[in-house]
C-alpha cells in the first residue's frame, strides 16, 4: 500500500464533495496537475513522480504508474511525448471532469491549507496566492466548508497495491530495512502518530494555535 499526497481544493469540496475524516475509504477522481498552477506553486514537500506508459483517453490522457498507480494528466503535459513519460506534479481531486480514473484508498492523514494572498498590483483589489505563506495544520478530517484562509485540504491517501517516494521515505525514517514490502510503514501506526510524522518531512511550517487566522 503505498502513501500519496491528495490535494483537495476548497471550492471542490463546497460545489460536489462529501466530507471525510481520517480512516475513511474514499474513492476520487484524480489529476496530476503541474504544482506551479495550484495556489502559485511552492509545492516541494507534496509533489508526486509518476512513470510509465500513457494512454490517450477521451477525456484526458491516463498514466499507468509502475508502481501501480493510474491517473489522469493534462493533454499538454504529454502532447508530442512518447507512450512512456515521467511527470512530477501535485496529484489533486478533480471532480469536473467526466471519465477520469477514480483511485481508491484510505485516508490515513488531513492537513488544511491555510494560504496567504497580496494584491497583484499595489493597491489593486485582485488577490494572488503567495506561496511563502502557506501554512499547514492537522485535523482529524475535512469540512464541507472552508475558512476565509483555508484554500482545501492535504490530504494523505493510502492506495492498496501501490508504492511511492512518500512511501519510502516513511520506511527509512521508521528504521524499516530496505527490502521491506510495500505497506510496512504504515502497519500498526495510528493516524495521529503518521501525521506527526509525515510533519517532520515538511519544510513547509505549521500552524500553531498562535497562528491560526479567526474562524
Amino acid at each position: 500500500m503505498g502513501l500519496w499526497h491528495v490535494y483537495y481544493e476548497g471550492w471542490q469540496m463546497e460545489c460536489c464533495g462529501s466530507p471525510f475524516s481520517v480512516g475513511d475509504e474514499v474513492s476520487w477522481p484524480l489529476l496530476l496537475r503541474d504544482a506551479d498552477d495550484v495556489l502559485g506553486g511552492g509545492w516541494y514537500d507534496q509533489l508526486t513522480k509518476v512513470c510509465g506508459p500513457v494512454e490517450r483517453g477521451a477525456a484526458a490522457p491516463v498514466l499507468s504508474d509502475g508502481n501501480g498507480l493510474v491517473v489522469a494528466v493534462r493533454a499538454g503535459e504529454v502532447e508530442g511525448a512518447a507512450e512512456w513519460v515521467r511527470l512530477v506534479g501535485l496529484l489533486t481531486v478533480e471532480t469536473h471532469s467526466d471519465g477520469l480514473p477514480e483511485v481508491r484508498g484510505r485516508v490515513r492523514a488531513v492537513q488544511l491549507v491555510a494560504q496567504g494572498y497580496a494584491p497583484l498590483t499595489p493597491g489593486g483589489l485582485t488577490r494572488e496566492p503567495v506561496p511563502g505563506e502557506r501554512r499547514l495544520r492537522s485535523v482529524d478530517g475535512c469540512p464541507k466548508w472552508f475558512g476565509d484562509r483555508d484554500a482545501g485540504a492535504m490530504v494523505t491517501l493510502e492506495v492498496p497495491g501501490t508504492d511511492s517516494w512518500l512511501s519510502h521515505a516513511v520506511r527509512e525514517a521508521s528504521g524499516l530495512p530496505e527490502d521491506a514490502p510495500p505497506g510496512a510503514e504504515t502497519e500498526g501506526i495510528d493516524g495521529a502518530s503518521l501525521a506527526a510524522l509525515l510533519e517532520t518531512f515538511s519544510t513547509v511550517r505549521r500552524v500553531t494555535v498562535r497562528d491560526r487566522p479567526p474562524r
